[in-house]
């Protein structure tokens, strides 16, 4: 089942220089997907776009066969409960007058979802890795793989269908970052995620398929095996020989 699709889209902001040009992509229940390129590439504006947080200037983005319309608030609703997000840095991303309790049950609230809130929360920890007396402490007393830990929790907490995962380890230690993949890799199991990031060696321990992005366009897409194995297009090429490579387990 398609998930989300993308077809003939465009952008500018504000009728300027568009930004990214007639993308095609469809990412799949189940199917892992990296959206890899450099700063400026059009990383970012397509995640907007991924998060119905912009309009397409053309084209199409659909969920589940529908056209995403971010005016629609009903069909929001549902696509935000679907659909969540976990920022690049866990130390700006955490509200730090929250204790992590409400931080992560923040979903569940907004998007008046009826359940157990405290059980909720309590499995949301559980799946990454985090004591049950974390929900009663604020995010500066955790470590910044802690935080994005906390991050992950509240973007499952609502059970989604896809994550939508932006620079995710970035901001972390080498050691750290294999251990949030290895997380992500053990989720991925009951959810599909999207993973932007700049960084090949890194999607390529969690996506099973890979879209390359340059100057606004996707130059490259496929399975990610065969990709890495053998890029067709030059950026892509420069993209490898430019990565340093990640542990191949975590």
């Amino acid at each position: 089942m398609t998930l989300l699709d993308l077809s003939g889209v465009s952008f500018a902001y504000g009728g300027g220089k568009c930004v990214l040009h007639d993308i095609d992509l469809a990412v799949a229940a189940g199917s892992n997907l990296g959206i890899v390129g450099e700063s400026g590439s059009g990383k970012t504006t397509l995640l907007k776009l991924l998060l119905g947080l912009e309009r397409v200037s053309t084209g199409t983005v659909s969920f589940r066969g529908e056209t995403l319309e971010p005016r629609d608030r009903a069909f929001m609703r549902g696509f935000r409960r679907s659909v969540q997000a976990v920022f690049q840095d866990p130390y700006s991303s955490l509200d730090p007058r929250q204790r992590v309790f409400d931080i992560i049950a923040e979903p569940l609230r907004s998007l008046k979802i009826e359940t157990d809130v405290v059980g909720a929360v309590a499995g949301a920890l559980a799946d990454v890795d985090l004591p049950a007396d974390a929900a009663s402490r604020y995010p500066h007393e955790f470590s910044g793989g802690q935080r994005q830990r906390i991050a992950i929790a509240r973007a499952i907490v609502a059970k989604p269908d896809l994550v939508i995962a932006d620079e995710v380890v970035s901001a972390l230690d080498l050691t750290t970052r294999t251990r949030i993949i290895d997380l992500m890799r053990s989720l991925s199991s009951r959810m599909t995620f999207i993973v932007v990031s700049h960084d090949i060696a890194l999607v390529a321990l969690l996506c099973d398929r890979l879209a390359v992005l340059e100057q606004g366009r996707i130059v490259e897409q496929g399975a990610t095996r065969d990709i890495l194995a053998r890029p067709a297009h030059p950026y892509t090429q420069r993209l490898l020989a430019s990565t340093p490579r990640m542990p191949q387990r975590a």
